[in-house]
């Protein structure tokens, strides 16, 4: 339990310190924009490219893996359409909900396991983000123009959304490289490596600055609801899929690692660009991330 709390303070001082810059005013306002977009066009990619890329799978069955987390994650899906008729929520906040429970953020997921589980879990935690990131985008595009917007998005919408994401295409990139055995050539593995660096504390800073602390109470109905389905029921959904599927040691540990984290900060830009209650979004986020605190120790 000490080595748990010992890894998971320094990220979430991490986060606490975004915060606390941000409300000092420490940096300009315009500044955040163009950090957070550094981070998820640049850092972020180069850390999953660079992770997938050279990191050695040989010892690891990732199959079992990869069916635990899609399991889990449509299972969740399933949870939530099914309290959809069972809620007051508009069509825009019943979307950001699903953002919410459904979506994890690759930032903490990431920074907690390589503290916690090192170099294989980062790796392992690195497979986890190519198995679900592009699921969830599509589902996130199909939920949001459905229950947000008038028009459902088709498949080339969808489709033309997905090639532009950095981190979907970084995943692909890093697999390709792993399985052809052709890796990052040279220099660029430290080049890589370099770059990566930076994504999980600037990312990390970048969530502590988005957080919205006073508009979490407003909505803190629909934020415990939401926390609840992401911190709670999604790690035992996981947990049990894990069971089906034969997952022990340290992928399962990734697999609830990655499950147990608060949702993503990306949810807020998707839920503004698509018509989603961006207000909402970001009491989300806020609720989820402060409650994760006390729930992944637990």
């Amino acid at each position: 339990m000490l080595l748990i709390a010992n890894s998971l303070i320094p990220v979430f001082l991490v986060i606490a310190l975004g915060w606390t810059i941000r409300r000092l005013n420490f940096l300009d306002e315009g500044l955040w924009a163009p950090l957070d977009r550094l981070t998820y066009y640049v850092f972020f990619p180069a850390l999953l490219l660079s992770t997938l890329a050279t990191a050695d799978l040989s010892s690891f069955d990732i199959w079992p893996m990869a069916w635990s987390l899609w399991a889990g994650l449509f299972s969740m899906v399933a949870v939530l359409m099914l309290l959809r008729p069972l809620s007051s929520l508009t069509g825009p906040e019943f979307a950001s909900v699903f953002q919410g429970a459904a979506r994890w953020n690759g930032f903490v997921a990431l920074a907690i396991i390589a503290q916690l589980l090192g170099p294989e879990g980062k790796a392992l935690a690195a497979v986890a983000f190519a198995v679900l990131v592009p699921t969830v985008n599509v589902l996130s595009v199909v939920i949001l123009t459905r229950y947000a917007t008038d028009t459902p998005a088709g498949p080339s919408a969808i489709l033309k959304l997905l090639s532009r994401n950095p981190l979907i295409l970084a995943c692909a990139a890093g697999i390709t490289l792993n399985a052809t055995g052709i890796g990052l050539p040279g220099p660029l593995t430290p080049t890589a490596e370099i770059i990566g660096r930076a994504a999980l504390t600037i990312g990390l800073i970048a969530v502590g600055a988005g957080l919205k602390i006073n508009q979490v109470m407003a909505k803190r109905n629909v934020v415990m609801l939401t926390s609840t389905l992401k911190l709670i029921v999604m790690p035992a959904l996981m947990m049990g899929w894990c069971i089906v599927f034969g997952v022990t040691g340290l992928p399962r540990e990734v697999i609830l690692l990655c499950s147990a984290v608060p949702g993503a900060s990306s949810s807020y830009i998707l839920a503004r660009q698509l018509g989603g209650d961006a207000t909402l979004m970001a009491s989300l986020i806020t609720g989820s991330t402060l409650l994760a605190a006390f729930t992944i120790p637990a």
